[in-house]
């Protein structure tokens, strides 16, 4: 047999194996993994998963799941309480154009991949590339699964501060992997209003601007929620 790249030998990322993925799951005992394909890789991995299930009435079947595996990821609101402020991006998103997105020019919160970092230590690297800014102490608002029939990505959700001392850098995103990003810096009210009426569609980007109302630093108790902030590093 022809030797596959990602499986026996290294695809062009340097990984292989890519078809070992959930194999080895045991935790749940109503679910037994019978075979991994590997569909597709690019940047990154399609399988199609063929396991049995046993359903609530105890009877067993077989189904087949695709599952598209991007990493996880982090995403971040960066806001200025004082001046009643936070920092979002625009860019354009192919995907949203192509469904019904009237430019694709999406408003979203600075978010990207993991790669090899934890999550702390990529969303500061991702303020800093889109946004130009240095945040200030984190704080860990929830992790989610955004898309779970499909997609694996776990997406790890923080919230800090800065200050227009903070903004020392251009921003705009890596030019060399394709990024062209409008940095937004909009009144919290603002950017609120533009979840109720269509200008921002993005779902993590709504998730946080609705905690930091409820709960986070424009809450009407916001005081003290910076307690369980993670210090700058």
């Amino acid at each position: 047999m022809k030797p596959r790249p990602g499986v026996d030998t290294p695809d062009h990322r340097g990984r292989i194996g890519l078809d070992r993925a959930g194999r080895d799951l045991h935790r749940n005992p109503d679910v037994v993994v019978r075979d991994v394909e590997l569909t597709s890789q690019g940047w990154h991995v399609l399988r199609r998963t063929t396991f049995d299930h046993r359903r609530r009435d105890g009877r067993w079947e077989t189904q087949q799941r695709e599952t598209y595996d991007r990493g996880n990821g982090a995403v971040v609101l960066p806001h200025d309480t004082a001046r009643g402020c936070v920092l979002l991006t625009r860019q354009f998103r192919y995907p949203a154009y192509v469904n019904d997105h009237p430019d694709g020019m999406l408003v979203e919160a600075a978010a990207g991949l993991l790669d090899a970092e934890d999550p702390p230590a990529a969303i500061r690297r991702e303020a800093a590339e889109e946004l130009g800014v240095t945040l200030g102490p984190l704080t860990h608002v929830l992790d989610a699964y955004m898309s779970p029939g499909s997609v694996t990505e776990r997406l790890h959700f923080f919230a800090a501060p800065y200050t227009p001392a903070d903004r020392t850098g251009t921003g705009g995103g890596i030019e060399e992997d394709g990024e062209d990003i409008e940095v937004l810096e909009l009144s919290f009210t603002e950017a609120l209003a533009m979840t109720r009426d269509g200008r921002i569609t993005d779902g993590k980007t709504i998730l946080l601007l609705q905690w930091a109302a409820l709960e986070g630093p424009f809450a009407p108790h916001a005081a003290g929620t910076e307690s369980t902030a993670l210090p700058r590093r």
